[in-house]
């Protein structure tokens, strides 16, 4: 049984966790078509290349006109005003009602917020950097007959706007009377920079098909173990759970490790190590971390000094550096993180014989690490993941600055280490892993993924605009040999498993994350309560019991209108071809197009190559960071590298 069957299941509780019942009757979201989808994310990504391109207000621009091939339509900015202000379409925008939603509105209506005293020295760096140079290329086959010079000039006038960057400050002050953007080139940029629904649309509908097990009352009971009915694993276990904070110094790399302890009077089995994602902290998974505390284990949930919110909220204000920025992750993060697991569990040992409340209930020799988002990698580079260095750099020199995914952008700062080869970061102790929305692309080569012999679970979202499905869990687990098992969220976003808590609801309205409210979520979460004790159980006598609940028609059952669940130990052969062709790199075929079309070409496209662009677009995405001053270290990563190389 699983509570999302039970409408009267018991509330979940804690000192300082509580979750309610799942609702019972979801709010729908209104449906809209795959096609009108994919033209709301382009015109949004439109207005966005747009407001790179604002120019000082020498002249004002009066029309924007969009050219397909021969046909080209005008439009009259004072109306994109008077839409953005009233939602009332105007009859030059007849043309366009069909995809001017509330979205549209929204990113017309947007600022992008950046301190002015810093604009010379940001546009500086990224026009610098050889991802810079490229995306000016970009923008200059999307904003038809423009200079480099003019978008320079342009880039140095939004940054330095006093109530920051907006689509219609862009359009006011662009130094021309008409505005022209090339439709193909935009489309083309857009699809490298937003489009997380139409991957979901395609990545959605292949997954619930090939990975739905049939689950016939009449065969279940003879192919697979019955489901108990006696206890509810997602539910919270007896045990009273004890929880304290402990601060942990490693003087021989200056870090300082905060640490939360969950643990209960009958604490047994292994330990379990919670490893945040990048800007969170260790209370992402706090809910997680006492459930199963309750059911008898201890657990050591720790913050990553370098990649956790505090770091974060001192770049984005300027105060982690003299300079005033700093670089978004250190690339010795990749290294520092592993190690601070390590160095925790090192301590942890010395307590579990010493320390009078906590001696014999700190199981160090048997370790297991739940990671999400990059603590995904940090779990994966302990079970013995070899980060391959030289692998990465070919992958992220070859790239430009739109076509990555964020995730993306965070595995590439690894590539300033100095190390070469490959780097092994394996500590003995963890004998489990469970990677939640991990990133992994290319960190690892598929040999070293191949050659893990640890258990592993890999949770994998859908709608996941920050690590998307294909390139970060679903290619990487098709490589796994190990006693392995894949947690699908059709629908689910990165932080849907998260506590409600803990997430900022102005995501769910942003116009690029898509983060999902958290009742939206809720049965996810309490599949992952189940899923993780149960896997986790795996490695104490009472395996047997709990193995049911590692089945495909468990997880299934959790499964709502909006969020279908699935749980496999292998991907269905039909499933692997298409995972390749839908991994091709996004930039790889639009950016080749771009180059090997010139703006005189581009005029003379018809629509039907307009329509022969858009059916080879593969299914992958990019989300624009929503910080300027975070992009700019990323873009001008490669040439700082490749400078001090000289």
């Amino acid at each position: 049984m699983n509570p999302f069957q039970s409408p009267s299941h018991p509330i979940c509780q804690s000192a300082t966790h509580s979750s309610s019942n799942p609702p019972s009757g979801r709010h729908l979201p209104q449906w809209r078509s795959p096609l009108q989808q994919w033209i709301t994310s382009f015109v949004s990504g439109l207005v966005l290349t747009m407001s790179w391109g604002m120019a000082s207000p020498t002249v004002a621009a009066e029309k924007v006109a969009v050219r397909f091939g021969p046909v080209q339509q005008s439009v009259a900015i004072a109306d994109l005003e008077h839409f953005a202000k009233t939602g009332e379409i105007s009859p030059s925008l007849r043309f366009y009602a069909p995809f001017l939603n509330a979205e549209v509105q929204q990113a017309l209506n947007s600022r992008l917020q950046l301190d002015p005293q810093v604009g010379d020295e940001l546009v500086a760096d990224l026009l610098n950097s050889s991802a810079g140079e490229r995306l000016l290329n970009t923008l200059q086959l999307v904003i038809s007959d423009s200079e480099p010079e003019q978008l320079n000039a342009a880039l140095i006038a939004a940054t330095q706007q006093p109530d920051g960057l907006s689509v219609l400050g862009f359009l006011q002050a662009y130094p021309a009377e008409t505005v022209t953007i090339e439709g193909s080139s935009a489309i083309a940029l857009a699809s490298q920079m937003n489009l997380p629904y139409w991957q979901s649309q395609a990545l959605s509908s292949v997954l619930e098909r090939e990975l739905t097990v049939s689950v016939d009352p009449a065969t279940t009971a003879a192919t697979a173990s019955p489901i108990p009915t006696d206890f509810d694993p997602s539910l919270a276990g007896n045990q009273w759970v004890r929880q304290q904070t402990l601060m942990f110094r490693d003087y021989n790399r200056s870090r300082t490790i905060p640490v939360d302890l969950y643990w209960s009077r009958r604490t047994t089995g292994p330990l379990v190590v919670l490893s945040h994602g990048f800007g969170a902290d260790r209370r992402f998974l706090g809910y997680l971390a006492h459930h199963l505390a309750s059911h008898g284990f201890a657990v050591a949930a720790l913050e990553h000094p370098a990649s956790n919110v505090t770091w974060l909220t001192e770049i984005t204000a300027g105060q982690s550096s003299p300079e005033g920025f700093s670089d978004i992750l250190p690339a010795s993060e990749f290294i520092d993180r592993p190690q601070d697991v390590t160095f925790l569990l090192n301590e942890l040992e010395r307590l579990n014989r010493h320390s009078t409340i906590l001696r014999g209930k700190l199981n160090t020799d048997q370790v297991v690490v739940l990671g999400h988002s990059l603590g995904g990698y940090t779990a994966l580079a302990l079970a013995g993941a070899e980060l391959d260095l030289d692998r990465l750099r070919q992958f992220c020199d070859s790239l430009g600055a739109v076509g990555l995914s964020p995730a993306d952008w965070l595995q590439c700062t690894a590539t300033d280490l100095p190390e070469t080869g490959r780097l092994n970061l394996r500590d003995e102790r963890v004998v489990q892993v469970i990677a939640l929305n991990p990133v992994i692309g290319h960190l690892f080569n598929d040999e070293s993924l191949r050659h893990l012999s640890t258990p592993i679970m890999i949770l994998s979202g859908t709608d996941d605009a920050i690590t998307p499905a294909v390139s970060q869990q679903l290619l990487p687990f098709a490589q796994l040999q190990s006693p392995k098992y894949l947690l699908t969220a059709i629908g689910g976003t990165h932080l849907s498993i998260g506590d409600p808590a803990n997430l900022n609801y102005a995501l769910t309205n942003s116009l690029f994350v898509r983060e999902r409210p958290g009742e939206e979520t809720e049965a996810l979460r309490y599949l992952l309560r189940a899923t993780s004790l149960a896997f986790i159980k795996q490695l104490t006598p009472e395996a047997e019991r709990y193995r049911p609940f590692l089945t495909s028609a468990y997880a299934q059952s959790f499964s709502t209108p909006t969020l279908q669940l699935r749980l496999n130990s292998e991907l269905p052969p039909n499933l692997s071809n298409w995972l390749k062709m839908a991994a091709l790199p996004l930039e790889q075929l639009v950016s080749s197009s771009l180059q090997k079309q010139s703006n005189a070409q581009l005029h003379a496209q018809n629509d039907s190559n307009f329509y022969e662009l858009l059916k080879r677009l593969p299914v992958v995405m990019f989300i624009l960071p929503g910080n300027f001053s975070l992009l700019r270290n990323q873009l001008s990563k490669p040439n700082r590298r490749k400078k001090q190389e000289k």
